[in-house]
């Protein structure tokens, strides 16, 4: 579904924030992305998108990431962001769910059953007439995350999802990303959530791919996430080896 070959960035033309990069993703596999502050996690989630132009070649679903395929290649991958203020931009949280489905072509009525069915599915139904200026830091997350699930995308890329939200609100967001079957590429410091929702993970430091496999194995390492300026997840710590 998703591919990297050769792929480096330079934010100034000197120093590579990523650099070779080369992995595939295939179609319904979730993947953490995680790695220290710098690591270039969200580069790669930019780059993905054509929002930043780097060397090598990327792919979606077989399709070139060129300027010519961006626009086929954005309706195929929905993109949730760290901060939800800059994607929640419509005065309520319905028109911002209908404005996705109603420019890519799809009937008032079809864009109805979306945003009812996603809404329902989020346990989010009280939100959906509100003003997003007067709903909390949480609500609008899961807003958020409600408007690009109304796309229904292919892939889906989420950027730290589970911030600023509250311990229902978090569960429900792992519980409702386990139960999608899109392609999924899920960058978090949040190593627990990570652990609940993929099956692998791909580790970075300054720009490189330190390890790629099995999240459980990568996760329960504790000298590996040491050296790259991380530690076991909350619900592994205490445990001596890396294991239970």
């Amino acid at each position: 579904m998703i591919e990297f070959q050769n792929v480096s960035f330079s934010y100034d033309g000197a120093h590579p924030v990523v650099e070779n990069l080369s992995f595939t993703i295939g179609k319904g596999e979730a993947v953490g992305l995680i790695g220290a502050n710098g690591a270039g996690k969200s580069t790669i989630m930019k780059l993905l998108l054509g929002l930043l132009n780097g060397q090598g070649q990327i792919s979606v679903d077989g399709i070139p990431l060129n300027k010519q395929n961006l626009p086929v290649i954005r309706q195929k991958i929905g993109f949730v962001l760290q901060d939800s203020d800059n994607q929640m931009f419509m005065p309520t949280v319905y028109e911002d769910m209908i404005f996705g489905p109603r420019n890519y072509g799809l009937s008032k009525e079809e864009t109805e059953r979306r945003v009812d069915a996603v809404l329902s599915r989020l346990g989010l139904q009280e939100l959906k007439y509100r003003h997003n200026h007067k709903i909390s830091g949480g609500e609008k997350r899961m807003a958020a995350i409600a408007t690009i699930l109304a796309m229904e995308p292919e892939a889906i890329l989420m950027d730290e999802p589970s911030t600023a939200l509250d311990p229902v609100n978090r569960r429900t967001v792992i519980n409702t990303i386990n139960d999608l079957p899109q392609t999924k590429l899920i960058a978090s410091h949040d190593l627990d959530m990570i652990l609940d929702t993929c099956q692998r993970v791909i580790l970075l430091s300054h720009g490189k791919i330190v390890a790629d496999g099995d999240a459980e194995t990568i996760l329960r390492d504790r000298e590996l996430l040491e050296a790259n300026r991380m530690e076991l997840p909350f619900c592994l710590q205490g445990w001596h080896g890396g294991s239970r």
